[in-house]
């Protein structure tokens, strides 16, 4: 998805539930902050949104008219997921870091997205895989600190074992960027050294 799609689908829900603002939760919220963020970030063509002043009604009403299968997707390729606020696992105080995102191509109306590091504990609270991914690739390419996130884990609602958990998940995941970034390095090298001499 591009930053220009979700804007579309910001204005198109608001009209749906004539709502002027439209939370967005889960991996798309990423183009609140970083509009033209890396493309392995934006392999989803779905957004996850709900009405700032929420019914599971009017949710229901933008999945059920720009939802997956709907006359919508067919014509532009992407959706909008209606959810609720419980979709997504989410640190104390992150509804005071929302990303605005408003234009003339959202008609005025007004996108809420994710912060990016609040996004990244929401991802190690669903831990799927490709949620462990998602966040592999917001540190590879430096969209978020492991330090912060690690902040935002402690502010997490649920347990201390399930917060030390999504801890040791995230640095594995910071290990494991940072093994791959050395054997590209030292395969890099190589490739120099056995580079041909000219003669």
């Amino acid at each position: 998805m591009q930053r220009h799609e979700l804007e579309h689908i910001i204005r198109a829900a608001a009209e749906i539930v004539q709502e002027y603002d439209i939370v967005i939760v889960g991996s798309q919220s990423i183009l609140g902050q970083f509009p033209d963020a890396p493309g392995e970030l934006l392999q989803s063509m779905e957004a996850d949104v709900y009405p700032l002043h929420y019914s599971a009604k009017k949710s229901d009403l933008i999945d059920g008219t720009i939802g997956e299968g709907s006359p919508f997707e067919e014509a532009y390729g992407y959706y909008a997921q209606g959810v609720g606020p419980e979709t997504a696992t989410l640190p104390q105080g992150w509804q005071d870091r929302l990303v605005k995102v408003q234009s003339q191509s959202t008609d005025l109306k007004i996108g809420w997205c994710l912060e990016p590091h609040d996004l990244a504990a929401s991802k190690l609270a669903a831990a799927r895989e490709k949620d462990r991914e998602f966040v592999a690739a917001l540190l590879r390419h430096g969209l978020v600190e492991e330090a912060e996130v690690e902040k935002r884990i402690q502010a997490m609602p649920g347990t201390d074992a399930g917060r030390h958990r999504m801890a040791m998940m995230l640095g594995r995941i910071a290990r494991e960027n940072q093994g791959q970034q050395g054997n590209e390095a030292q395969n890099s090298t190589v490739r120099i050294h056995r580079a041909p001499s000219g003669r």
